[in-house]
């Protein structure tokens, strides 16, 4: 991660953010946007809740670093590694680049053809694994974890991808451009959704992304940064700030995460400029599906349910309230299985799925 932002392009757009951000904000007030002049309007109608979204993308970036430009983006030159037989579905090894000199592992579910109508895409994130994009399979070794191999069953084509540096991904943070690893991973994850509308089975209108836990927040970051995204479902992924082991926020930096929350922000949540309020109500009107386990030891409910009504505040502004759905299972850091079948059929549904 190059620490001095030595390219041009990043460092200023990193210091366009730094002008514009405030130096206090409560994250939970979502309807009230600020002026340049950083006098507070209200959010009345969906014209404004655009100049307060604005607002949020910007404090990710300020965070995260500036999202780099998808103009001139290289060819996918997707590479078939592997390939198996499945229950419905041929299962590829693939990689595939992103960027110049990088090149994404990922597993690929591709249906067998049953029918001629083009399907819908999913974009499948792994939780904190060595095995990386593996452990979101059938053969992954946790039970409630094969959500990829599940939707593919359920006649989704679904990549999933690794994160850096887990899995077959052997990623340097040390000599890339971002700011984050938090960053690289929504770059990679949009990379996922442009091979997905590739493919002539995909119809690019219809595009969901699911994870668990580090999968569950990185579903949420990449639905902010990509409309392309229509449903988003986050198991165990995320709670404020504050509510974040009671707001001792360390374990959000290291560099597959956010190091400026510890070298900038000095880990106050106070100081960072911006929170989960936010990054829900972001993903209005688009479907979201939280399952917020009773006793998550990582992400603690009680934020969860404080934030939700705040973030459904926009959704019903924006005429979606029963877009945004949370589910409190009483277990740990947990995706169960009533909730997971729960969270398909909200996908079914957003996405016009029909089984075969």
């Amino acid at each position: 991660m190059n620490r001095l932002f030595t390219t041009p392009l990043l460092f200023a757009a990193l210091l366009t953010g730094l002008a514009a951000e405030p130096s206090v904000i409560d994250h939970s007030h979502l309807l009230v946007y600020r002026d340049s002049a950083g006098s507070e309007h209200p959010v009345t109608t969906p014209a404004d809740w655009a100049k307060r979204r604005r607002q949020i993308v910007n404090g990710m970036q300020q965070v995260m670093g500036p999202l780099p430009s998808r103009t001139a983006l290289p060819p996918l030159d997707m590479r078939v590694r592997d390939q198996a037989d499945g229950d419905g579905f041929t299962r590829l090894s693939i990689d595939f680049v992103t960027e110049k000199n990088d090149r994404l592992p990922a597993l690929l579910y591709r249906p067998k053809a049953k029918r001629l109508a083009k399907r819908p895409g999913i974009l499948a994130l792994h939780p904190t694994s060595p095995l990386g994009k593996h452990r979101v399979t059938k053969e992954g070794g946790v039970p409630n974890r094969a959500y990829a191999y599940e939707l593919a069953k359920r006649g989704y084509v679904v990549i999933a991808p690794d994160y850096p540096p887990f899995g077959d991904y052997k990623y340097d943070f040390e000599s890339d451009d971002y700011v984050s690893g938090t960053m690289k991973g929504v770059f990679n994850h949009m990379r996922c959704v442009d091979l997905l509308q590739s493919l002539p089975e995909v119809d690019p209108g219809r595009i969901g992304a699911i994870g668990h836990s580090l999968g569950g927040h990185n579903a949420m970051f990449v639905g902010v940064f990509d409309p392309r995204i229509s449903v988003i479902v986050s198991s165990c992924g995320w709670t404020p700030f504050h509510d974040y082991y009671g707001g001792n926020i360390k374990g959000w930096t290291s560099d597959r995460y956010m190091p400026l929350l510890k070298t900038r922000y000095k880990l106050d949540p106070d100081r960072v400029p911006f929170d989960f309020y936010e990054v829900v109500a972001a993903l209005a009107p688009r479907v979201f599906f939280s399952s917020s386990p009773l006793h998550d030891s990582n992400f603690d409910v009680r934020g969860v349910k404080k934030a939700v009504p705040k973030a459904r505040e926009i959704y019903k502004l924006l005429g979606q309230a029963d877009a945004l759905q949370l589910r409190t299972p009483d277990c740990e850091h947990d995706f169960p299985t009533e909730v997971r079948l729960d969270a398909y059929r909200f996908i079914d549904q957003a996405l016009g799925q029909a089984d075969d």
